[in-house]
């Protein structure tokens, strides 16, 4: 592929460490350069030193590999800050429960900064730096409240990382039949107003949003993700392969080892090619 006119997007993995499987995925797509960044769950149980170690040694094999943190504040996950409220049996809340609350302003702003700080000494510790950036698990950190927690700490203990917004730029009529989505377009807009006048650096869009139902066809909506994507765009995905670990955790199983099936295939890279993206 000519170098003229190709754009670099961020093809991102969530939850590297949610499971063992999981894991293994991720770090299968980047050894074979299908995937050029990962963030991780330091509140999940399967991110151990071990794993951490491995998905260092690809990045050193990989520079242009980034690692984010995956900040998580939602059930059935537990915190890693004393005080964290409001809890549902030491647990974090449920997602409707977590966005009501920041939506109702009943969300502290100093616990939830508090809860990030714990989660980046948690990565520091595990993978020896601190992340490259952060997003999201369950795309809380565009949340009210939540985001202007997230904001201030990565101002001020992450100089330089970048923050994930959940803005798309595909077409009105698209956007409709996506009430999530909708929902994560309306809230990224308060959130890059923030990120500006903070002076932190986000994506200048996003893609990877679906409705996760168990007949979706990956390998169809995919390309629609790349369309009118700019250079630095970020895609979210979640390949993994299906384990005990993740079913206890997650409700997305199945669909996982479907775009892990689509991302190792000849097919994606045919697709980058047709919409003159690359990922290094």
């Amino acid at each position: 592929m000519s170098e003229q006119g190709v754009r670099r997007i961020v093809l991102c993995a969530d939850d590297y460490g949610i499971s063992p499987g999981v894991n293994v995925a991720i770090r299968e797509l980047i050894a074979r350069g299908r995937l050029n960044a990962t963030s991780a769950m330091v509140v999940a149980r399967a991110l151990t030193p071990s794993e951490a170690a491995s998905l260092l040694a690809l990045k050193k094999a990989a520079p242009h590999l980034q690692i984010g943190l995956h900040f998580t504040l939602t059930a059935p996950f537990r915190p890693l800050s004393e005080g964290y409220a409001p809890l549902r049996q030491d647990a974090f809340m449920t997602l409707p429960e977590t966005l009501g609350s920041a939506l109702t302003a009943r969300l502290d702003r100093d616990r939830v900064a508090r809860e990030l700080r714990a989660q980046i000494a948690a990565f520091s510790v595990l993978f020896g730096c601190l992340p490259d950036y952060v997003d999201g698990h369950q795309h809380v950190q565009v949340f009210p409240r939540i985001r202007d927690a997230t904001l201030s700490v990565v101002r001020n203990a992450l100089p330089g990382a970048w923050i994930r917004q959940c803005g798309r730029v595909t077409p009105l009529v698209a956007r409709l039949a996506d009430r999530k989505g909708m929902l994560l377009d309306v809230m990224s807009r308060g959130f890059r107003r923030r990120a500006a006048a903070a002076g932190v650096a986000f994506n200048p869009a996003f893609a990877g949003s679906y409705d996760f139902r168990p007949d979706a066809d990956f390998a169809a909506l995919f390309p629609k993700f790349l369309d009118g994507l700019p250079q630095g765009g970020v895609v979210m995905c979640h390949p993994g392969f299906v384990d005990d670990e993740l079913r206890a955790l997650d409700p997305l199983t199945e669909l996982r080892e479907r775009e892990y099936a689509y991302f190792a295939s000849d097919a994606f890279l045919e697709i980058l090619r047709a919409h003159r993206l690359t990922l290094s």
